[in-house]
């Protein structure tokens, strides 16, 4: 799969200046700016730990409340890789399949897993969480790329079961999240990657955007980056 196309746009959204109010201008702060990265395979747990350490203190942004699900905010430290969407559970599919561990309060995508442990699975979107997701190209919204959407009427898709019910090829896989002062890590088990430990990758941060009203624009969006740990998101890490 040719992803240069993506990269340019990618790397071109991260210079723009855009809207205030619609561009999470608010959450450009030190625990967004990316100082490395890092992937490490831990024959003792047999899990890929992918980590981002950050200059200020990882996590520790948020993303804010609207009050509702349209335009809801998302912000996300995301891992693009180069795994194929069939190593964490999709069917075929072209696209960048990255790993995002995001913060949305005003809605909840993970209903399997209580992440602030009060026993109510519905009410925890604020915590970081982890989604795998496929971005594609996408010209209409400033940061160039979409989570990937379905037609369910008429495409038949195959989803992780873990999914959380929405027409995206997105899961929510519940892996375990730390964050430690300036660093944040994510722990995947290589036998929920097919164990293709091996794989490259690259971090980014961004601010993304639901949509539910407006058919001219993507379900969920990303309308600002960053900062990209490579400068040019070539995926040169490797996990070691």
């Amino acid at each position: 799969m040719n992803t240069r196309p993506l990269i340019s746009v990618l790397v071109l959204a991260a210079s723009l200046h855009l809207r205030a109010g619609d561009t999470g201008d608010a959450y450009d702060t030190p625990d967004l700016a990316i100082e490395a990265t890092r992937g490490t395979y831990d024959a003792r747990i047999d899990s890929v730990i992918l980590e981002i350490d950050v200059a200020g203190k990882a996590g520790n942004t948020p993303a804010s409340p609207v009050g509702q699900l349209d335009g809801a905010h998302v912000l996300g430290y995301v891992f693009p890789t180069s795994l194929a969407a069939t190593d964490v559970g999709f069917g075929a599919t072209e696209g960048i399949v990255a790993l995002a561990l995001t913060s949305h309060p005003d809605f909840d995508d993970t209903p399997l897993w209580d992440e602030n442990l009060d026993r109510d699975y519905a009410n925890d979107g604020v915590e970081w969480h982890a989604h795998w997701v496929v971005l594609r190209k996408d010209g209409r919204v400033e940061g160039g790329l979409s989570v990937k959407q379905f037609d369910p009427e008429t495409n038949q898709v195959r989803l992780p079961p873990t999914n959380p019910g929405m027409p995206m090829y997105m899961d929510s896989p519940g892996f375990t999240i730390v964050t430690d002062g300036a660093t944040l890590r994510v722990v995947v088990p290589a036998n929920r990657i097919q164990r293709n430990i091996g794989f490259n990758f690259d971090a980014v941060t961004a601010f993304m955007r639901v949509n539910t009203s407006d058919d001219s624009l993507p379900m969920l969006g990303v309308y600002r980056v960053y900062d990209i740990a490579s400068g040019d998101l070539s995926l040169p890490y490797v996990v070691k």
